[in-house]
């Protein structure tokens, strides 16, 4: 996948926050990894699991990816090691784009080659130097990747070696893709095929039937949308939940009838009075008990998750992760501009709820008593409250330009802000529950 983003002028990107004024800036604080910025895409199968993740770099303040320096591969390579694989991949594939120094001079080492696949970037010259190189790593196992791959007869030899053929789909309409499987198949390659941006339920469908098992891009977050879709009665007690866990202090009684009519809160809201951060060695009497035990902030936290969890149904794990990766990335930017952290968090949560009902964003937030910039933030608007949340967006797909443009508007560095991202996404794995961790 290319890694380049959308040429967005700064002033373009930063208009998109309509608020007068700016947000005042906050003090940088020292980070030696100031200069890092990652993110990183899923790559799914056919059913929604989570096959592995590209890892998309940059490796400063430019606007897009600069694959043609040793210095800038280093830096890419050096941030899988900084940060740990565990972290960025969740135990999974890393797909990592490969300059020609890093092929040439083995600088993927650092890199453990059975969790690691070299993608074999469209510009590199497939020549004799490269070829050598590449049986070499392969040899040591790593797996490679052709990216953006369109046929030529001068990476015939690399077919032996390459496990994964990558198709952008909107570089490659449905005849060349017939065509490219034709002749590889001509040619006795058994890659496995990604299809690349992937962005809906019409697409993922047609790819199926072209015969092609895993898929990258935004399909499963983008619903399709039937107009004046009801939300169904056993949505409905969520929705309620979620409309009770806005308010401050919470009101003990109507959570806990509420907690009454969902048993798998109730499992969850005693499995957490029973472990060991609780101690508790008497017998619980009450749900009301067990709530003012937990407490408000503890409560809403796993309520919050939990009901994700539940309107996950068949969705991948993937998507709740995403959820509550934005929950949290909300959550910590708003302690430092000085917005409702609890507010945020409900936001960052529930702008992938309509995703996981198959509904309307309009229809979710007509059941909420949000407050109208929220409401608006949830329905696209592109306002104050929906900044931290803009920003995460654009670097979940790489738009490097559109991220410095928000957070110069927002008052805080883009080295801030992608350290943040990633503090939040390893905050994110390590409090994911066990039942929907992949």
């Amino acid at each position: 996948m290319k890694m380049e983003a959308h040429p967005v002028g700064a002033q373009e990107a930063a208009g998109e926050l309509t608020a007068p004024g700016r947000f005042p800036v906050i003090q940088e604080v020292p980070n030696p990894l100031a200069n890092r910025y990652l993110a990183r895409q899923p790559i799914l199968d056919a059913h929604g699991k989570v096959h592995g993740y590209e890892l998309l770099f940059r490796a400063g303040r430019e606007a897009s990816f600069r694959g043609d320096g040793v210095r800038a591969t280093q830096n890419i390579l050096d941030q899988t090691v900084v940060f740990g694989l565990d972290v960025l991949t969740n135990g999974h594939t890393a797909f990592v784009n490969c300059t020609r120094e890093a092929i040439l001079e083995e600088q993927v080492r650092v890199l453990p080659p059975d969790r690691t696949v070299l993608e074999l970037l469209e510009t590199l010259e497939p020549d004799a130097q490269l070829l050598t190189a590449c049986q070499r790593l392969h040899r040591s196992g790593y797996r490679f990747a052709l990216d953006d791959f369109t046929w030529s007869n001068s990476w015939q030899p690399f077919l032996p070696l390459v496990d994964y053929i990558k198709v952008d789909i909107e570089q490659m309409d449905v005849i060349a893709r017939m065509e490219l499987q034709g002749t590889l198949r001509i040619h006795h390659c058994s890659a496995a095929w990604i299809a690349e941006r992937v962005e809906t339920e019409e697409d993922f469908q047609q790819l199926r039937r072209e015969g092609f098992g895993l898929f990258q891009g935004y399909f499963f977050s983008r619903p399709a949308i039937v107009e004046n879709r009801a939300i169904p009665t056993n949505r409905m007690l969520h929705l309620e939940l979620l409309r009770s866990l806005l308010e401050d202090p919470l009101d003990q009684n109507k959570l806990s009838d509420l907690v009454k009519r969902d048993p798998s809160l109730m499992l969850r809201l005693f499995r957490l009075v029973n472990s060991p951060l609780y101690g508790m060695r008497n017998e619980i009497h009450s749900i009301r008990m067990a709530l003012q035990l937990v407490g408000d902030a503890v409560f809403r936290r796993m309520a919050t998750l939990a009901v994700a969890s539940e309107m996950l149904g068949d969705q991948p794990s993937e998507l709740l992760q995403m959820a509550f990766h934005r929950a949290r990335f909300c959550e910590i930017v708003a302690t430092q501009r000085g917005l409702d952290a609890a507010e945020q968090y409900m936001l960052g949560m529930l702008s992938l709820v309509p995703a996981l009902l198959h509904t309307s964003a309009d229809i979710v937030v007509n059941h909420l008593p949000l407050r109208q910039p929220i409401r608006l933030a949830l329905m696209g608007a592109k306002n104050p409250e929906r900044g931290s949340l803009c920003w995460i967006e654009c670097y979940e797909h790489g738009e490097w330009a559109r991220c410095d443009a928000l957070a110069e508007q927002l008052g805080i560095s883009s080295e801030q802000m992608a350290a943040l991202y990633l503090e939040s996404l390893q905050w994110a794995r390590e409090n994911m529950p066990l039942e929907v961790q992949e």
